[in-house]
């Protein structure tokens, strides 16, 4: 079963990806009525770059390093004011990226900030599936976010996903349980990432990111689970950030990713500080 999502934003605003893993208490947006919310969660997968995220006047996120994913967070739908410095830089500096960014009510997302196939800093937006799954069963979705060529997913020395590309996504419904899992180039046998052992637990649905750069020789993967999806399978479930991998061992949410300018930012901090790390 193959669920993709064509939400590809352009790379000039992978700053923003940084921007909506907020913490929902500090925000100060426009009251919003009973259930005009979204859960929103971030995973940062450029590497090489840590920022610091105001909303509102607001630090919301420092230090934020590559190869985190954060907790999923119900932010009150409303408009934010969004500033992104260089760690350390803010608040009172001149900001690298500043936004005003729309939130809609209904999205279950997560925003990743990462590289395209050839390298370049981009946005991609992901809707969570979090509907139910029968008993004994888990979702297993994997996300290729790498600076890589296509790839096939093995799951126990068997291919559950081939000829993935970057950025897009497969999801299949498996067993509930531990499986271990590698990451090849399409069509051989050559190992790029792993193998490393995925728990994957009943009623949950498991996000696997590959990211990183093949080139720099960091790619690694990043698991998030969203849990319960057997008991409540029409809530909107939080779920909790997994834990990483080793190196190398829906409608609201559509709406918002149509809206112009939603998700759009000139990406001044993450294209100057790759392109000079590169360099």
């Amino acid at each position: 079963m193959t669920y993709r999502i064509p939400t590809v934003v352009a790379a000039s605003a992978g700053a923003c990806a940084l921007v909506l893993g907020v913490s929902a208490p500090a925000l100060a947006a426009a009251p919003a009525q009973d259930g005009d919310q979204a859960m929103v969660s971030v995973f940062h997968g450029v590497p090489g770059l840590t920022v610091d995220v105001y909303a509102n006047g607001e630090e919301l996120l420092g230090d934020f390093e590559p190869g985190t994913v954060t907790e999923p967070q119900a932010l009150d739908a409303g408009t934010y004011d969004i500033k992104v410095f260089e760690a350390g830089q803010g608040p009172d500096g001149t900001p690298a990226v500043e936004k005003k960014i729309e939130v809609p009510a209904g999205a279950n997302a997560t925003v990743a900030a990462h590289l395209s196939a050839d390298g370049k800093p981009r946005l991609t937006a992901f809707v969570n599936d979090v509907s139910a799954v029968d008993a004994g069963k888990s979702r297993l979705t994997v996300r290729h976010v790498a600076a890589a060529p296509a790839v096939d997913v093995r799951a126990g020395g068997q291919p559950a996903f081939t000829g993935l590309e970057n950025p897009k996504e497969d999801t299949t419904t498996v067993d509930a349980g531990t499986v271990s899992a590698d990451v090849v180039l399409a069509g051989t046998d050559t190992v790029a990432i792993g193998p490393a052992d995925v728990d994957l637990k009943e009623g949950t649905s498991n996000v696997v990111y590959a990211w990183g750069s093949a080139e720099d020789k960091n790619l690694a993967l990043k698991v998030q689970t969203f849990s319960g999806m057997e008991s409540a399978p029409n809530a909107v479930n939080a779920g909790r950030a997994g834990v990483a991998v080793a190196p190398n061992s829906s409608e609201g949410w559509q709406a918002w990713v149509a809206a112009a300018g939603v998700v759009t930012v000139t990406g001044v901090l993450v294209g100057r500080r790759f392109a000079s790390r590169r360099a």
